[in-house]
């Protein structure tokens, strides 16, 4: 069964400033000495969370973009995070998926923060992604995507939809308790691993991180977890674990069909 290498970077993001970003993580992603398949990234990780998109906003041909594809194919990693991106008059919490060749995809933010309101400054994505590496599907989400479990819940197929179900965000320490509790929850009730990667620190509306970046196998357990302090971490994940532990405790099978609607059909 293949093992999927993945390192963590849970950091302070300096807020609105992208070139002082890029160069931190630069560094901190070249300081990686296992090799790795994937270097997961916080949400908005050039910017902080941050509701001036007019300001800071790139297209996908943009600085924050051809960075990424120059440190994924300089270390031969596939490379993740999200980034405030335009695209037909719309701006976007977009994370990139990018591979070692330059090639990409993406996943728009399907639920945004309201209560900070992203909601006025950014468009809802509409579909998800779900990645294969290695053998491995993985499932990619933003932040406040984690509090809606149906948008992340596996599809009754045959076979489980994806393995490993990663969240990427800028999660507030006076909300950690929901954070991970609902981690747990994802990974129990879709009986696949599942990744969190936050970012650490006080943001320019003085919101304190407390990081807790997490990863948690398909039974519940917390593999590894850090509070407060930065951290790269890399954890190898072995298929033979999910698969046996699937197998033994075949709760998937039982699980509701269900198509989720679009809000907007005909467009």
């Amino acid at each position: 069964m293949s093992t999927l290498t993945v390192t963590l970077i849970q950091t302070s993001i300096h807020w609105e400033d992208k070139a002082a970003n890029l160069a931190m993580l630069e560094k901190k992603i070249a300081s990686i000495t296992e090799k790795t398949n994937l270097v997961i990234l916080p949400e908005m990780f050039s910017t902080g969370f941050s509701m001036q998109p007019e300001m800071l906003a790139e297209t996908m041909e943009g600085n924050t973009i051809a960075w990424m594809k120059q440190i994924a194919a300089a270390h031969k990693i596939i490379l993740t995070g999200s980034c405030i991106i335009t695209e037909h008059g719309h701006y976007y919490n977009r994370l990139i998926w990018m591979l070692p060749n330059g090639t990409y995809g993406y996943y728009d933010k399907r639920h945004l923060f309201a209560f900070a309101g992203e909601d006025k400054k950014y468009t809802a994505g509409k579909k998800r992604l779900i990645s294969s590496v290695n053998g491995w599907k993985i499932n990619v989400q933003i932040c406040y995507d984690l509090r809606f479990p149906v948008w992340a819940r596996q599809q009754k197929t045959d076979e489980p939809e994806y393995d490993l179900l990663i969240y990427v965000a800028n999660w507030p320490e006076r909300r950690s308790r929901a954070w991970k509790s609902l981690l747990v929850a994802r990974a129990i009730e879709n009986q696949c691993y599942v990744i969190a990667v936050n970012r650490i620190g006080e943001d320019g509306n003085q919101m304190n991180h407390s990081g807790d970046s997490m990863v948690i196998d398909p039974l519940g357990n917390i593999l590894y977890s850090q509070s407060i302090e930065e951290a790269i971490f890399t954890m190898h994940l072995n298929k033979g674990t999910l698969e046996e532990i699937r197998s033994k405790f075949p709760f998937w099978k039982d699980a509701d069909s269900f198509h989720i609607l679009q809000d907007n059909p005909h467009e």
